[in-house]
């Protein structure tokens, strides 16, 4: 994982941590019923950032190892999670996650592969992996064109975002995933979203490491756009980001 992806975050995180959508609860279940997570499950979760799917593992009475290279999301987690005891905070990526072999029974990745070297991840967690062990790759896949509202956000991210284009995970090919588990895996889908006021969607809009920060080129014209925006499609005040929630599982050859 390269520096300046890990440190993109640095100045984002409280808006990570109050505008980011969760994950639905069908995927605790999914996890439950077709993969056999457990309580004693022992979980790796990579690139685990604010700890939001940490919880849901923790949730189910795992043990979740969080691996963050990200000092502030890092922290951030640390406190959000405090009270779960079966809750370790590691500093690790990826590539090099400082686990012992065959010491865990899932990898998971929330938001996060594609920010990996997807072939040494691989191989790390290939190495980590007790036999017969699952890696589970999950994402909030923001829809765009569906409501007038979406489709100008959308307008407003490729207007005013400064890589947008070039990280956007909403773009991942799916043979990057292919290729990764080099072989069979699984993919399922449930629906998610977030109703938003002025104020949360602007955090929303905030926790995006694809646009401009305050005192950056395009700042305050992005924030009069997305004000334009809100005004014109919000109904009761209130407008909904609406997400497919993919999951891809699989075991590594």
């Amino acid at each position: 994982m390269a520096r300046d992806t890990i440190g993109r975050f640095n100045e984002r995180v409280a808006n990570y941590i109050a505008y980011r959508p969760k994950y639905p609860a069908a995927v605790n279940e999914f996890l439950r019923a077709e993969l056999g997570l457990s309580a004693a499950s022992v979980v790796a979760d990579v690139g685990s950032g604010t700890g939001i799917l940490s919880e849901l593992l923790l949730r189910q009475g795992c043990t979740v190892f969080g691996i963050e290279p990200n000092e502030p999301m890092r922290g951030a987690a640390e406190k959000l999670l405090q009270d779960y005891p079966n809750f370790k905070s590691v500093n690790g990526t990826a590539e090099a996650t400082t686990f012992d072999a065959s010491s865990v029974d899932f990898v998971t990745a929330g938001q996060a592969f594609h920010w990996f070297d997807g072939a040494r991840a691989r191989v790390e967690f290939r190495r980590i992996l007790k036999p017969g062990g699952w890696v589970v790759l999950i994402w909030n896949m923001r829809r765009t064109d569906t409501t007038p509202f979406l489709r100008d956000y959308e307008k407003l991210l490729r207007d005013f975002g400064t890589d947008y284009t070039q990280v956007n995970c909403e773009q991942l090919p799916e043979e990057r995933i292919a290729d990764f588990f080099a072989g069979a895996y699984g993919r399922r889908e449930f629906a998610n979203e977030q109703v938003f006021d002025h104020e949360g969607v602007r955090g929303r809009l905030l926790s995006s490491s694809y646009v401009p920060l305050a005192g950056q080129p395009g700042y305050e014209p992005m924030l009069a756009e997305l004000r334009r925006i809100f005004d014109l499609h919000q109904r009761a005040g209130r407008v909904t980001i609406e997400y497919d929630t993919k999951v891809f599982y699989g075991r590594l050859a």
